[in-house]
Parts: C-alpha cells; sequence; structure tokens
C-alpha cells in the first residue's frame, strides 16, 4: 500500500492546472473573431456539435453526463473506491472536462485499485493498492461510500468475482457507479471480432484525441449487455437503474462518412445497442 504522503511528487502533479480558454480547447476549431480554421473543416464534430467548439465536448458527451451524476451522489465524508484508477492519464492534458473525473479533495478519502503497477503513480489516489484479478481486494468490509468503476466491466474475466468484492467493500446503502463497452453496440461487436492485439493501433488511427497504446488493455465482454448487467447486479444484492448511452462519435473522428453514420445511430437506435453501458446502483 502507498499513501499519498510517499509520493513525493502528489503535491506538484495534482496543482491545479489552467483550464484551457474556451477558443482554443479544440486545438483551435474556433478563432478569436468567430472563423473557423482548418480544424473546424476537417474535424466532423464541429459540424454535428458545434457546441463541442466552446469548452471542447458536446451537450451529450458521456464522461460529462456520467461524472455530473457521481459528483451529484458525493458527500465530503465519503471514502470513494476507484476501482481499476489506472495511472490518472488526464493529469497529462487538463481540461474542464477531464477535471470532472478528479473527485480527491471533495471527499474524505480516494482509495485506487488496479491490477497495473504503473497506476502506483495515479496522482489522484490518496492511497493505492496493486491487486490480483482473481483474489480479494485489500480494503475492508463495509468501508467504501462509493465506487467507480470506469471502463472497467469490459476488462474482467471474471464479473461475479467483481460485483461480489464491490458488496462486499461497499456499505449498506453505498453507491456502485460503472459505465463499460456494450458488447450488443458497433463498437462492442467491433472489439470483440478484431483481436485485441490490433486494438492499440485501431484506437490510435480513430480517435480525435486517442489514447496512448499503453491505456489500451486486452478486453473479455463477460458482462456486457444491459441485460447481463442488470441480472448480475440484481444477484449481488443492488439496487440499480441500468440503460444504455451513446455520446458523440469520437471514435470516427477521421471519417466525415463513418462520423455522419456514428451519429445517425445514436439518434436513432435503441438504448439496449447503444455503445456504453452506465449503471447506478445502491447496495442494499
Amino acid at each position: 500500500m502507498t499513501t499519498k504522503e510517499e509520493r513525493s511528487q502528489h503535491a506538484t502533479m495534482t496543482r491545479p492546472a489552467p483550464i484551457a480558454d474556451p477558443v482554443t480547447a479544440t486545438g483551435g476549431a474556433v478563432t478569436a473573431n468567430g472563423h473557423g480554421n482548418r480544424r473546424a473543416r476537417l474535424d466532423p464534430r464541429a459540424r454535428y456539435f458545434p457546441e463541442s467548439q466552446f469548452g471542447g465536448y458536446s451537450d451529450i458527451d458521456q464522461l460529462v453526463v456520467f461524472y455530473t451524476r457521481v459528483r451529484s451522489l458525493l458527500e465530503p465524508s465519503f471514502t470513494v473506491l476507484d476501482i481499476g484508477c489506472g495511472r490518472g492519464k488526464h493529469a497529462e492534458e487538463r481540461t474542464a472536462r477531464t477535471d470532472l473525473k478528479i473527485l480527491n479533495g471533495r471527499c474524505k478519502k480516494v482509495i485506487g485499485i488496479d491490477v497495473n503497477p504503473a497506476a502506483h503513480d495515479n496522482p489522484f489516489v490518496d492511497e493505492f493498492h496493486l491487486v490480483d484479478a482473481s483474489s480479494r481486494w485489500p480494503i475492508p468490509d463495509a468501508s467504501v461510500d462509493l465506487a467507480v468503476s470506469d471502463y472497467v466491466m469490459e476488462h474482467v474475466e471474471n464479473p461475479d468475482l467483481f460485483l461480489a468484492e464491490c458488496r462486499r467493500v461497499i456499505r449498506p446503502g453505498g453507491y456502485l457507479c460503472m459505465r463499460t463497452t456494450n458488447a450488443l453496440s458497433y463498437f462492442g461487436i467491433a472489439a470483440r471480432v478484431i483481436p485485441n492485439r490490433y486494438h492499440p493501433a485501431i484506437v490510435q488511427r480513430s480517435y480525435i484525441n486517442p489514447r496512448k497504446e499503453e491505456d489500451v488493455f486486452p478486453t473479455r465482454f463477460r458482462c456486457n449487455t444491459v441485460h447481463a448487467v442488470r441480472q448480475a447486479l440484481g444477484r449481488h444484492g443492488f439496487q440499480h437503474c441500468v440503460y444504455g448511452y451513446q455520446s458523440d462519435p469520437a471514435h470516427f473522428g477521421f471519417s466525415r462518412a463513418l462520423y455522419f453514420l456514428g451519429v445517425m445511430h445514436q439518434r436513432l437506435a435503441p438504448r439496449r445497442i447503444r455503445t456504453a453501458i452506465f449503471v447506478f446502483a445502491r447496495r442494499r
């Protein structure tokens, strides 16, 4: 276990960075005199979601929607568990949007757990534990008020063990907030069909702001439909709200044609086949 005090760089890494000006937050999509530049013409998001040129996100941005609800549940006295906390990659380029993910400073303590040793350096957790995916987490029973699992479930080999551990560590009445990839969506189907070894290269090519290769992990999809998640949460004693959600199709930012199809899918597709699954649950 490591604590905030034991990581000497924590204070400087977490010092609030200047928030990008709305005019430049999307890489110069709009100039000061209101004229779109080359990026605005190339980025299809600027056409279908023009508000994204002011602040760098659309009105339906799923990160903003998800973490706004998470924050609405948060209380200053809460102990928060960040399951699969990662290395805190959003520290590399902070914006008002990505800062919504930062919960330490808004609660009593944020504990991070991850199977990846690189997560030890996450500057947004106050305490870190390296865990084994097949073992009991080193967290006391009923000690967590709110647990967040952000795009982790699709990587989990044993969802029942995962949810059993969630139930064990969350106090009665405590919250579990998750978002994960929907296996029934076009994104989930593609991820299952394409071998894991090709995923990093595809992510690098597809997204407007791609993740680094070190932040792309193998997917399993053992419990990644709305129905499967609802059933699993019920078995493990959670009152829940589980539904499909779809943001603007940033993963098609490289192609105007595919981006248009993604927008049509976002507007017309039934919730059960939308690209993401949102979960907000309370332990009984």
